[in-house]
């Protein structure tokens, strides 16, 4: 497994499989044209995509969240690996790598929200280090946006 930091839309979208959605262009140029947006892919080395190169097995994206007072820590956005590719470490190894590339840039910590109901992701988070500090509560605002297609 070999992972990298994806730097073209080309990338992104080879990896669509993996979101809850197809990639959409737009959405992936400016994800890529943000320093502060990171997304990380696992490629399965001994697989190939169907072109000719390693297959994306697993992601995990990442936004550097900068406040007045506190500096700037990682909130990890979103993390799937390719359910044939479960229970192999590859979760846990991209967590890791988005919280090296956080030390690299100097980032005071990371974090991330999930599901109580979720043990998959509970396990992946607390085996690459996290601890959860306290009950939250997650309180979201949904509203209709072009699909930019």
């Amino acid at each position: 497994m070999r992972i990298s930091r994806a730097g073209t839309v080309a990338e992104v979208v080879a990896a669509e499989g993996l979101y809850d959605g197809p990639a959409r262009k737009d959405a992936a140029e400016r994800f890529l044209a943000s320093d502060d947006h990171h997304l990380l892919l696992a490629h399965d080395e001994d697989e190939d995509d169907g072109g000719g190169s390693p297959k994306p097995v697993g992601f995990v994206s990442g936004v550097e969240v900068t406040h007045p007072d506190k500096g700037t820590e990682m909130f990890l956005y979103e993390l799937a690996v390719d359910p044939a590719h479960h229970r192999r470490g590859i979760g846990r190894a991209l967590v890791a790598a988005l919280a090296e590339l956080a030390r690299e840039r100097g980032l005071y910590g990371m974090w991330v929200l999930t599901d109580r109901g979720n043990p998959a992701a509970l396990a992946t988070y607390r085996s690459a280090g996290a601890e959860a500090e306290e009950d939250c509560v997650m309180l979201t605002w949904t509203w209709p946006v072009a699909d930019g297609s």
